[in-house]
């Protein structure tokens, strides 16, 4: 799929922690609906999060590389700001259910009431990916379960090295 013009800049916030398959669905239609797509990782202060900032970047950086025009970079404080900051129209969110709808269209209204320039852009989960979140990856793992599926193997391997240290 051919992409926009390299002057349309979204945003694709969140902790990602860890990023998963789901993630990576919605990354890559951003990217053929974007000039440039900013992976936004949150610093996420009033989250407890299983994997430090830098860590979370890291991880997002060597998963998205296949795709040139996807950056990844930090954030704290409010998103509509640091888009604004990086010249972005859009910010996308991803759908999996009619609660991530009720939630995103209330947020998507404060932000525009932040930000009337930024567009909320929601694109709804693949039904392979839907059941999927970081919250529920990093449960099942804690508890020794198999995620492989859920992740792409470069997280997995993080996440054994993070819950499985070696004895």
């Amino acid at each position: 799929m051919a992409h926009a013009s390299a002057s349309t800049v979204a945003v694709y916030p969140g902790t990602f922690d860890p990023i998963t398959l789901g993630h990576l669905d919605l990354i890559q239609r951003a990217a053929g609906l974007f000039g440039t797509v900013i992976v936004a990782v949150a610093a996420a202060h009033h989250k407890k999060t299983l994997f430090s900032l830098e860590e979370r970047l890291a991880t997002v950086s060597e998963v998205v590389q296949p795709w040139a025009h996807v950056k990844v970079l930090p954030f704290t404080g409010l998103v509509t700001e640091f888009a604004r900051s990086q010249g972005a129209c859009a910010m996308v969110r991803g759908l999996r259910s009619v609660t991530d709808f009720d939630f995103e269209a209330q947020l998507a209204g404060m932000n525009r009431a932040l930000a009337p320039a930024i567009e909320s852009v929601f694109l709804t989960a693949d039904a392979r990916y839907a059941p999927i979140s970081s919250t529920l990856v990093r449960e099942i793992a804690t508890l020794q379960g198999d995620v492989a599926q859920f992740v792409p193997p470069s997280v997995l391997a993080r996440l054994h090295a993070k819950l499985r240290p070696a004895a």
